[in-house]
């Protein structure tokens, strides 16, 4: 799951809180919905977005760098530098960011390679059109995960609000099987340490998946920056922390 309000829609979702859980497993959370937004959107607007995004939570300029440490569920020490290019793409009629994320292990090797695919809309919401990714492992790489919005009945999701607020739920992605992440804002007054520094004011998210329905993360989003911390606390401890941040 690591890989996070179109302007003039009328239509308001107004899904409710679901908490479904059985055994031992943590709750599946529903997305509540987030005020005159359709999430996830099945006909974007080209006309509605833009490729700055400058959202205050997620910044994606290009020439920016991002470094993280990852550790935990047994791999390692591993580096994710995240990229954010040049580039564009045309996904469901939209232009969107191309954003290069590499996930490699202790010895420098290539473990997962991504390339993501972001779209601002006119009110400042950050959306998600879809990703290309390649995991390296012993045998065959794989693509699995991988969607394009438009694509297959693929719809792209919203990752971060121009102005979140607790208790906003909304679906970050959506591919029947493949791809169908979610998250609900929990807090907006966090403070973490990172080896990057120490954060405040930020903005927590808990990341869930019904693919994955004993998998819980914790994401914590730093003003101007973008994510600075992301934590599983149920199904795993993998733990990604911010280490440097470089722009042009």
């Amino acid at each position: 799951m690591r890989r996070t309000r179109l302007a003039a829609l009328t239509a308001v979702l107004t899904a409710s809180l679901a908490l479904v859980g059985c055994g031992g497993e943590p709750p599946t959370i529903a997305p509540s919905g987030v005020d005159e937004l359709v999430i996830p959107t099945p006909s974007p607007d080209p006309a509605d977005f833009t490729t700055t995004i400058d959202n205050r939570w997620l910044p994606l300029e290009p020439g920016t760098v991002r470094t993280y440490e990852v550790t935990g569920d047994g791999a390692g020490k591993q580096t994710e530098t995240v990229t954010v290019t040049d580039d564009t793409r045309v996904v469901a009629g939209v232009t969107t960011v191309v954003v290069h994320d590499v996930l490699t292990d202790a010895r420098g090797k290539v473990v997962e390679d991504t390339y993501d695919w972001f779209a601002q809309d006119d009110d400042g919401n950050v959306w998600y059109f879809g990703e290309d990714t390649t995991e390296y492992g012993d045998g065959k790489p794989s693509t699995e995960g991988s969607w394009e919005a438009g694509v297959d009945g693929a719809e792209a999701g919203l990752v971060m609000a121009a102005r979140p607020r607790i208790g906003d739920g909304y679906a970050q992605e959506h591919l029947a099987g493949v791809a169908e992440d979610r998250a609900e804002v929990l807090s907006l007054t966090e403070r973490r340490a990172v080896p990057a520094g120490v954060f405040g004011d930020l903005v927590e998210t808990e990341d869930t998946t019904p693919l994955e329905p004993g998998l819980v993360e914790r994401k914590f989003y730093a003003e101007g920056l973008g994510v600075v911390l992301e934590e599983t606390v149920t199904g795993g401890d993998e733990l990604v922390q911010l280490v440097s941040v470089t722009t042009r």
